[in-house]
């Protein structure tokens, strides 16, 4: 029986590789429903992206600055020298859209809050960084790479919230990450 299926593959493969090869296929006709079925897969995304929370998939710290959108190298402990630089990376998802000189347009304006443990907050800043691009469509892969310095922080341990406001939604989210300052050697 299996030698008898076998054998229909092998007919059916290379009755089709006839039809290709003489230019008779037809597979236009299946690739046009997968090509329509992409198109109802973006269409439920882009509403899914409208209507859900803005929010992360990743939230980390890294050894250094992101080359670009998932190019990082996690950092392996959350314990930092008092004058070395924090770098964070993370991917914010469900952010809005503008429209901006006929391109579209993201635009995040980020902040932060250094905590003690008992949240007690060291240092803030509501406007630490903006992050924007304009495509020319809407781009749902955005890198968000941040470094961090803060001098005279003492050994101990601390929780560093981030903050996004979206510019073209009301949407917003923040994340904390905890880390420690280990002591001068």
């Amino acid at each position: 029986m299996r030698n008898s299926i076998a054998l229909r593959r092998t007919a059916t493969a290379t009755a089709f590789m006839a039809a290709v090869l003489a230019g008779t296929a037809v597979m236009p006709v299946r690739a046009q429903e997968l090509a329509d079925d992409l198109a109802q897969a973006r269409e439920a995304l882009a509403t899914a992206w409208s209507q859900a929370p803005l929010s992360f998939t990743t939230a980390t710290f890294t050894t250094g600055p992101a080359r670009g959108f998932g190019d990082y190298t996690p950092r392996a402990d959350a314990a930092f020298a008092a004058d070395e630089p924090i770098n964070v990376y993370a991917e914010p998802v469900a952010f809005g859209y503008g429209d901006q000189d006929g391109l579209v347009s993201v635009a995040l304006v980020v902040g932060f809050e250094l905590r003690n443990t008992t949240g007690q907050i060291l240092a803030s800043n509501s406007d630490f960084a903006r992050l924007t691009a304009k495509t020319r469509h809407p781009v749902r892969e955005f890198p968000a790479s941040l470094s961090y310095r803060f001098d005279g922080l003492t050994a101990g341990d601390y929780v560093l919230v981030t903050h996004f406001d979206d510019a073209h939604s009301d949407k917003s989210a923040s994340f904390s990450l905890p880390f420690s300052v280990k002591a001068a050697q």
